[in-house]
């Protein structure tokens, strides 16, 4: 047995510094746990003379500017792709397993995107090809999934996996600030970037779920499968009435399969405050998966960070050193078993909230629910508070379960009632213990 695999780099930013600092560190458990050491022996860089944040030494590994010394050395057995970006780290990727390289990557954007691609040529150059921290950072999601469910039939998953908005979320709730001064503070300590686009409108979160519903349900998820809304048109007002029918906002994703169709979605969603998920607050993330057979679990810790990511990637190095060992190379990728096949709005069933505003006259609210009568939607909870506006009411309901496209078709007619001046908020409830 040799006495260190080799590792290339590709990208020294937050995350490969991490990956640099807890390989040294660690390189006697490493030992231990597979009978040789790891070495970080070149790293691709954009700018060797930059200042880098690494608690270990960086002396060993050698700096490069160009990619090919990385992908083309013949000691090197692994590439870890942490230089983020998608079309060149693709490129790098598939150069990668064509020199019969192992890769791991952190790059939720490129494995949501072009998974089955890699995935397949991974296979096809008996590679393996390892992403754990694509999804949720440090928290073992992925492989919770694919190894501890693999007797079981997955039915949902659903989760906070993006730390930027739920950080933003639980500062509105706790303090009662607005959505542009929660948004500045997350900026200002480095939670959300300056375009914080990604995050705040729910692409983030979906390209997670992308990944999470095909490793769930053996069935291919595109981005485009997946409705997504983000938080950016969240009021305060929709946390505190939450709050008072005893809910919390959360940006959810959804990932529902009941063994022939499929649903995924990213919303803002009112959840029970009895409901686990109700509990992860600021940045950090959870995944609740519902089993067949094992039931509810719950996968909860930090979501991002140099630390907690570059752990997750040091974990599939692990896993793929082990499986050198063991002869097992490149055998990891499964087709998937199921076809897509996407429900419908009239095959989506859930409670929902809605906010408006009506004229405060006599009649108007018992039109209302006869309109809302009309398409099967009854109400479980209803708040009705005078508005700023003078001669005008604030109304909050809260729904039984309804199909979604007889909500859509109930909203329509509401938006044309001469009585309705706005429709303000629409959003879905998830965990409600009591629906």
């Amino acid at each position: 047995m040799e006495d260190k695999v080799s590792v290339g780099l590709l990208g020294v930013g937050v995350v490969g510094s991490g990956v640099i600092t807890l390989v040294e560190k660690h390189q006697e458990k490493l030992a231990h746990q597979l009978g040789c050491g790891v070495d970080v022996k070149k790293a691709l860089v954009r700018d060797p003379n930059k200042k880098r944040h690494i608690e270990a030494e960086i002396d060993g590994t050698v700096l490069t500017l160009d990619p090919e010394d990385v992908l083309n050395d013949p000691d090197i057995d692994i590439i870890i792709e942490v230089m983020g970006g998608i079309d060149e780290a693709r490129e790098h990727i598939l150069n990668a397993f064509a020199a019969k390289k192992h890769v791991v990557t952190a790059n939720k954007d490129l494995v949501a995107l072009h998974g089955a691609e890699l995935h397949e040529a991974a296979a096809k150059h008996k590679c393996d090809f390892y992403y754990e921290a694509s999804v949720a950072g440090g928290i073992p999601i992925l492989r919770g999934i694919t190894d501890g469910f693999a007797s079981d039939h997955i039915e949902q998953v659903m989760g906070i996996v993006n730390g930027t908005t739920n950080y933003i979320l639980t500062k509105m709730h706790n303090e009662g600030v607005s959505y542009e001064d929660a948004l500045k503070e997350a900026q200002e300590l480095g939670f959300a970037e300056a375009d914080p686009a990604a995050d705040v409108e729910g692409l983030d979160a979906a390209r997670k779920m992308a990944i999470l519903g095909r490793l769930a349900f053996s069935t291919y998820i595109d981005l485009e499968d997946i409705e997504v809304n983000g938080i950016n048109g969240i009021e305060l007002a929709d946390l505190q009435y939450a709050d008072s029918f005893g809910f919390i906002m959360k940006l959810i994703g959804f990932a529902k399969f009941d063994g022939k169709q499929v649903e995924v979605n990213v919303q803002p969603a009112l959840i029970s405050q009895e409901h686990p998920l109700a509990d992860v607050k600021n940045e950090y993330n959870a995944v609740y998966v519902y089993g067949e057979a094992v039931g509810e679990a719950m996968f909860y810790g930090a979501g991002a960070g140099s630390m907690p990511t570059a752990s997750a990637v040091i974990s599939d190095v692990v896993t793929v050193i082990k499986n050198m060992h063991r002869g097992v190379t490149g055998s990891q990728f499964v087709e998937p078993r199921f076809k897509k096949e996407l429900k419908t709005d009239d095959q989506r069933f859930g409670q929902y909230y809605v906010r408006f505003h009506a004229k405060d006259e006599a009649g108007v609210f018992s039109r209302v629910s006869a309109l809302f009568n009309e398409w099967n939607v009854s109400f479980k909870q209803i708040l009705q508070n005078p508005s700023e506006h003078v001669g005008t009411a604030e109304i909050v309901v809260i729904t039984h379960q309804s199909s979604l496209d007889k909500m859509y078709q109930a909203l329509d007619e509401l938006n044309s009632l001469d009585a309705v001046l706005d429709v303000k908020s629409f959003y879905k409830v998830e965990g409600d213990a009591d629906a």
